[in-house]
């Protein structure tokens, strides 16, 4: 594994554009284009204000800054660095601002979600989308680009309006049984949208391209509900991760529930693995010791290196008891990701901080546990085989494969805590990301 040195970030906005050629990052107001091979600036923008998002179209051709304070959102060309474009909403202001697949359209989803606003790069004209809900998860847009679903909420109901990306006219509109409707989704073959209430009511619905539903699930009453859902790259399965700690499973054929997954606080599962990350303190020969000691082996001295060991079964967890009366509380399943080939489900339960379940989906049993030394910030699947990389907030990266896992140390001098990564699209590469930096890890194609 190599690392390249840090560079200065802001707002944790570091993205690889879709073709895998270029790294975007910001600093404040300037927006930074790299070469993702050699790391060399290729372009250098300067927005109005403080970046607060960034996106690529999909031809990787333009990006866009939304400066939502200003109400504000810049465009640039990596082809002609001259040409920019500017959107200002004025007074509607701006909570939200994306691409449309096409890379040739943006929506801006005004204050207090008056309107959804469809720019054109190529024409200049603008649509509108009305009545958009506030919710975590209100636009979706299917995989192949053709259709896009929007969450809408008028006279006190929630609907759902299906749009035809290419002209914007509207398909389908239909109401949906939610009490308050929280997020939608397609699958990724884009024949299914599942749409899903607040975590007040336990409700997933599923609707069909056409507006009919083609089902609906409960799995209990007067709980918090849904918290996380995933679709399986193949869409045959649907992951609904809840506040009882529990993943259920649901089916493409029927939509019904064909298993859950558990997470107690112990894990007597006898045929899963579970890793455990130890410390080990670093061993110098007294040979190389030097006064003053060299920068390397300084740093070498100071950092706690750690690896993993296999526990035996029954294994107690980390186990952190929820605050009952605060909003938000930390429980149930807050993350949930299938690798790219559907062969295995990581999840991470909130009440357990510390620990990564790895399901296998082909047999639907417990695969392995990681348990870490500090909470689990993010975790991600490599896009081209089963490998899953994540961070705690200290200065190493994970990595786990069917083949075993490691942990590896970051050599960086002073202080980077790495709370979110992000996968290049070759599997080759990722960006680690810190508050105030980020790096480049190189992997050779052999490891783990």
């Amino acid at each position: 594994m190599n690392f390249s040195e840090l560079f200065r970030l802001s707002g944790l906005l570091s993205r690889f554009s879709p073709d895998g050629k270029c790294l975007a990052s910001c600093v404040q107001y300037r927006l930074v284009v790299r070469d993702v091979s050699t790391l060399q600036i290729l372009q250098l923008y300067t927005c109005l204000d403080q970046i607060q998002y960034i996106e690529w179209s999909s031809d990787s051709l333009f990006i866009l800054c939304a400066m939502y304070k200003r109400g504000i959102v810049q465009v640039w060309s990596l082809e002609q660095p001259d040409w920019h474009c500017k959107i200002d909403e004025g007074s509607a202001g701006l909570v939200a601002s994306c691409w449309s697949p096409d890379g040739r359209h943006i929506l801006n989803t005004t204050e207090f979600h008056l309107r959804i606003t469809v720019w054109s790069l190529c024409t200049k004209s603008v649509s509108y989308i009305k009545y958009p809900k506030a919710c975590q998860q209100g636009i979706a847009f299917t995989k192949d680009g053709r259709y896009v679903a929007v969450a809408e909420r008028r006279d006190c109901k929630d609907f759902i309006s299906i749009f035809v990306c290419s002209d914007w006219q509207l398909l389908r509109h239909f109401d949906t049984e939610t009490q308050d409707l929280f997020g939608i989704e397609w699958a990724p073959n884009g024949c299914v949208l599942a749409a899903w209430d607040a975590c007040l009511e336990y409700k997933i619905l599923l609707y069909s391209l056409d507006g009919r539903m083609l089902s609906t699930y409960r799995a209990y009453e007067w709980s918090l509900g849904i918290k996380s859902i995933a679709w399986s790259p193949s869409s045959q399965f649907l992951a609904i991760g809840s506040y009882d700690g529990k993943v259920r499973i649901l089916n493409h054929v029927t939509w019904k529930k064909i298993t859950e997954f558990e997470h107690p606080a112990t894990v007597d599962n006898t045929k899963a693995v579970v890793y455990r990350e130890v410390e080990k303190s670093p061993s110098v020969e007294t040979e190389r010791l030097s006064f003053p000691p060299t920068r390397a082996l300084a740093s070498s001295l100071f950092s706690t290196q750690s690896k993993y060991d296999i526990s035996q079964v029954p294994v107690s967890l980390q186990y952190v008891k929820p605050v009952a009366d605060r909003a938000n509380p930390k429980m149930g399943i807050g993350m949930l990701a299938f690798s790219p080939d559907n062969c295995f489900l990581a999840t991470k339960n909130d009440n357990i901080p510390n620990a990564v379940w790895i399901w296998d989906i082909q047999k639907l049993k417990l695969f392995v546990v990681l348990e870490q030394l500090c909470a689990i910030q993010s975790f991600q699947w490599d896009p081209r085989q089963p490998r899953l990389a994540l961070c705690t907030g200290n200065s190493k990266v994970y990595l786990w494969s069917p083949a075993g896992c490691v942990s590896v140390q970051v050599p960086m001098e002073g202080d980077f805590q790495i709370v979110s990564l992000s996968w290049h699209s070759s599997g080759d590469s990722m960006v680690l990301l810190s508050k105030d930096n980020f790096c480049v890890c190189y992997l050779e194609r052999e490891e783990v």
